[in-house]
């Protein structure tokens, strides 16, 4: 499961894609309206920037959450086992 997952994660990152946006527009557009003294549009579009770039970073963070969540409850559980075991094995030496 965790293989295929990987290969996938991998393919993606491999993957160019080339894409033709509009971004010599919106520069051309910001610098006009800077230079004729009126900074709401590069306001604009430099909040919509931001609020783009925060997509990514929450989904990391919520896949390491889950992550970590996931991995203290299976160390409970080993230790748990583990200290069952502990016990089993002192009760069977005491009773030899």
């Amino acid at each position: 499961m965790y293989k295929r997952i990987l290969i996938l994660i991998c393919i993606l990152l491999l993957i160019q894609l080339d894409v033709d946006a509009q971004c010599a527009m919106c520069r051309t557009t910001v610098e006009s309206t800077v230079s004729n003294g009126r900074s709401n549009i590069a306001t604009g579009l430099n909040t919509g920037i931001l609020y783009l770039l925060t997509a990514p970073y929450l989904l990391v963070g919520a896949v390491a959450w889950l992550w970590f969540k996931q991995s203290k409850q299976e160390q409970k559980e080993r230790f748990a086992k583990w200290q069952l075991r502990q016990r089993v094995s002192q009760l069977l030496s005491k009773s030899n």
